[in-house]
């Protein structure tokens, strides 16, 4: 057996792998103790990442939400605004309609009104000159003197 030549490579390699247990351990160990802190480490730092990222996620739903009702609430108010003008535009078209249907009517009756003196004022004009052509053919000099007298009589009874 100490002749065996496999004996003693059973022999080195028991030493090799004694040496190699007893001083290389430490150093292999320390490695993969280093590994698993950093993938410890790295997974701790994804799960607060996607911790941080669903935060994320769920304050951006939170102020989409808040942006559509605000954006819903402005439409609504903007709606009843342009109601609210319809009105009052209609109410306001309604007045000013009303106000020069009332001025056309009252021009109107100013037209009619000068149109009713001016036709009294020709006829007038018309009878006095009809008159004066009527009594300067038919009136002879002594009928004139007795209606100037009757006149002149009258009017001093209507005087006192």
């Amino acid at each position: 057996m100490l002749q065996d030549p496999t004996f003693w490579v059973a022999m080195g390699f028991l030493i090799l792998a004694i040496l190699a247990v007893l001083f290389v351990r430490k150093p292999i160990l320390g490695m993969l103790d280093a590994r698993v802190d950093s993938v410890r480490a790295s997974l701790d730092e994804a799960a607060s990442l996607r911790e941080e990222a669903q935060q994320l996620l769920a304050e951006y739903q939170r102020k989409q939400r808040d942006a559509v009702k605000e954006t819903e609430a402005m439409v609504a108010r903007a709606k009843e605004e342009a109601e609210r003008i319809s009105r009052d535009g209609a109410e306001a078209l309604e007045a000013a309609l009303k106000r020069r249907e009332e001025l056309a009517i009252d021009k109107i009756a100013q037209a009619e009104a000068d149109a009713v003196r001016e036709v009294q004022r020709i006829s007038v004009e018309v009878a006095i000159d009809a008159t004066r052509v009527l009594i300067a053919d038919k009136l002879d000099g002594a009928r004139a003197d007795t209606l100037i007298d009757e006149a002149i009589s009258d009017i001093s009874n209507k005087l006192h």
